[in-house]
């Protein structure tokens, strides 16, 4: 095939092709280049790639095309690595997170008598990919949050709660650390629920989860249990702490006020507290030990924190 009819086709491909000897002096543009990049061949052939392009990584860069030349193997560059080297603006009718082309770039090393004098640089547009890709990929993450956070109070649902619990439990057994777990039921839930309806309700549940989360640490797994029903799991903690922990619960939610439609709404929490022992078997035990403990502070008059599990205590208001 003669060098004339290359060229012709290297005119009409979609994709740019661009040649740099091994001082990095463009030798070759085509007319895609052209296009996207706004410059004829007359403006950039001869000259050092840099200045033509100097928003490019320039030590990542020459150390790329060194590899090439020295090594005398192909290199490619995707997307997913780099999002562009070039800044080429896309044509696409489509909103992205960038002005310009995602790109997937080659490396081709070009050998002359023995001897790599050139590269040629093959830049495909990849920006639909790049778009459609991240959209999946943001589907993907919302699914999986789904699949963990509770709908409403927008903190961990049940199942992945008690993942969570479970895995905690097996690292405290295994390197003797603290666990503790608290549970809290609002009390008289299904009397406010009946009295104002269940977007009051909801509300309720919703402010409840804000409140809570703010009072915690990051490493504290907070989840709806079901229903009125909340559990915190506290990593590396003792009992004083835990009872600290809860007691602050059971006054925020305390003094904490609702208006729903012109109405105060006033609520109270039971508080039970659980630490990990060593006749714990599995984490089951130390939610039955909370729930205990909880069943203990409701039966007891309500809003108060109650304790169990060799520590038999209730802290009244």
């Amino acid at each position: 095939m003669s060098v004339s009819v290359c060229n012709l086709i290297a005119e009409q491909l979609n994709t740019g092709i661009l040649v740099v000897d091994v001082d990095f002096t463009i030798t070759e543009w085509n007319r895609y280049l052209q296009i996207h990049a706004n410059k004829s061949a007359e403006q950039v052939l001869g000259r050092v790639i840099f200045d033509v392009f100097p928003e490019l990584p320039r030590k990542w860069f020459e150390r790329k095309l060194s590899s090439v030349v020295q090594l005398r193997t192909t290199s490619f560059c995707s997307w997913e690595q780099r999002h562009h080297l070039f800044e080429l603006p896309h044509t696409r009718p489509i909103t992205t997170d960038s002005h310009f082309m995602a790109q997937n770039c080659t490396f081709l090393p070009i050998e002359n008598d023995g001897e790599i004098t050139h590269i040629c640089i093959l830049i495909e547009d990849a920006t639909d990919v790049c778009h459609y890709q991240s959209k999946l990929n943001k589907a993907l993450e919302d699914l999986a949050k789904a699949n963990k956070i509770d709908g409403l109070t927008q903190i961990f649902n049940r199942k992945h709660w008690e993942e969570c619990l479970a895995k905690e439990f097996a690292r405290a057994r295994r390197y003797q650390h603290g666990l503790a777990l608290i549970m809290f039921d609002l009390d008289h839930f299904k009397l406010l629920n009946d009295t104002y309806g269940h977007q009051c309700g909801d509300m309720v549940l919703i402010e409840t989860a804000k409140l809570i989360q703010s009072l915690l640490r990051i490493c504290d797994q907070f989840g709806r249990y079901g229903g009125e029903e909340f559990a915190v799991i506290l990593p590396e903690t003792d009992l004083i702490g835990a009872i600290d922990v809860a007691e602050r619960i059971r006054t925020s939610l305390e003094k904490l006020t609702i208006e729903y439609q012109g109405e105060q709404i006033d609520f109270s929490a039971s508080v039970g507290v659980a630490m990990m022992t060593a006749e714990d078997q599995r984490y089951e035990d130390l939610i039955s030990n909370a729930d205990i403990a909880l069943y203990q502070a409701k039966s007891s008059g309500r809003n108060k924190v109650c304790v169990t599990k060799d520590v038999v205590n209730c802290l009244a208001m």
